[in-house]
């Protein structure tokens, strides 16, 4: 059974940071893209940041130099630190494979960045 479980998420001040971690169940995770989504309620889910199985990210531009992706594979692992939280940046956090698998959503982890 393919599981990823997201955690991390919470309410935070604009310029605050989080570290959002994403465990995967299934060691096949060590093999392959992993990327971080977010989604707003209305709003299409967004691919914000991949990376690779070998550690090479990427990130969409409206996150770049802001967001970093990380990955411990031995731990089957990835992390998604967030910095300079934006209001903008209000949605549930996702993982998933990049591309991502329908079968495989979590449940997600809220951030909510506000005042």
């Amino acid at each position: 059974q393919v599981q990823l479980v997201e955690s991390g998420g919470g309410l935070v001040q604009p310029g605050g940071s989080l570290r959002l971690s994403c465990a995967a169940s299934n060691w096949i995770f060590r093999y392959v893209a992993m990327g971080w989504y977010r989604q707003v309620p209305g709003n299409e889910r967004e691919l914000v940041a991949t990376i690779t199985s070998n550690g090479t990210a990427d990130y969409t531009d409206s996150v770049k130099g802001r967001f970093t992706i990380s990955r411990e594979s031995a731990k089957k692992m990835v992390y998604l630190q967030i910095n300079s939280l934006k209001p903008e940046d209000t949605a549930v956090y996702y993982c998933n494979t990049s591309p991502a698998a329908p079968a495989w959503w979590g449940q997600g982890t809220q951030v909510t960045v506000s005042s």
